[in-house]
């Protein structure tokens, strides 16, 4: 038999090495399993047999041409791709996925509590208090912070706008204002900042601000994960840190976490201004008869 160690990476791969072994079954089967390789990770083979059409034997049999010693171990091939972010399983459903295979023997919260917790260990030797330090005193200097993020930063994105502006700060969220977008940009200077997230990917309009921000003469921090391609013109500076391994849950904890360091430690270091804005709007709230839902 071909040892684990030998095994390919891909199902594609695994099919491809054994093609001349394959019966018009196999070929059911797998026709089955590449259409919803997600399902067929989590499924038995019988379950998978059934789906194809044959006989409940015959997932047993397709295994050990395979090269393994039954099905289990196939699946256990399958899962372990699905976990590994390989090829066959690269899609936001596959990553879900894999997060339910992780937790399947256990407690699905403790799997997600335990991913965080992991995650959120390894920053403390990733991201340096100086590092943090680089971020806040730019914020301090700026005139004005421009903020961005796609998808799941998004809502970074407007956390971050939200306690810089209570902070005494002028941020802006540009996710927030799209529509203005042109306008904004325009008028960047040489003594803003622009804060960039980007978790997985670079979107092209975060591409295209980065550009933008170069032009001006702008100052840009970016935060992002280690997954995250290549920010082109390099932020000036950038903190780049994991949020969790394959396989586990892309953790957003971790970049609000660090966000919010830097604002703390913003705070730590402004001469009071953070600290009298703060006092100011809790005054502002406790006398205003503004709604306490819209503050």
């Amino acid at each position: 038999m071909t040892t684990q160690d030998q095994m390919p990476k891909l199902l594609g791969d695994l099919i491809a090495r054994n093609s001349t072994k394959l019966t018009e079954a196999d070929t059911r089967l797998l026709d089955v399993l590449i259409r919803d390789p997600i399902r067929a990770a989590m499924e038995n083979g019988k379950d998978v047999s059934s789906r194809a059409g044959v006989h409940p034997a015959s997932a047993v049999r397709l295994a050990r041409r395979l090269g393994f010693k039954g099905y289990p171990e196939f699946r256990g091939f399958l899962q372990s791709n699905l976990m590994e972010g390989g090829g066959d399983f690269e899609n936001p459903a596959a990553r879900m996925a894999a997060r339910l295979v992780r937790a399947e023997e256990g407690s699905l919260l403790a799997s997600v509590l335990d991913s965080e917790i992991a995650a959120l260990q390894q920053v403390r030797n990733a991201v340096s208090d100086a590092e943090i330090r680089v971020f806040s005193e730019a914020l301090r200097d700026c005139r004005r912070v421009l903020i961005f993020g796609r998808g799941h930063s998004a809502a970074l994105s407007s956390l971050i706008s939200l306690r810089l502006n209570r902070s005494g700060y002028e941020a802006i969220d540009l996710g927030n204002q799209m529509h203005q977008l042109p306008e904004l940009l325009a008028t960047l200077r040489q003594d803003d900042i622009v804060w960039l997230l980007a978790f997985r990917r670079v979107s092209p309009l975060v591409q295209e601000i980065r550009k933008v921000a170069a032009e001006k003469q702008a100052k840009v921090l970016a935060l992002t994960d280690l997954r995250s391609a290549r920010i082109d013109p390099a932020p000036q500076h950038k903190i780049s840190v994991s949020r969790g391994g394959a396989g586990e849950s892309q953790s957003l904890v971790v970049p609000m976490t660090i966000a919010n360091a830097i604002i703390l430690d913003l705070a730590a270091i402004d001469d009071g201004r953070s600290l009298r804005s703060l006092g100011a709007f809790k005054a502002f709230r406790g006398e205003s008869g503004l709604s306490p839902v819209l503050l």
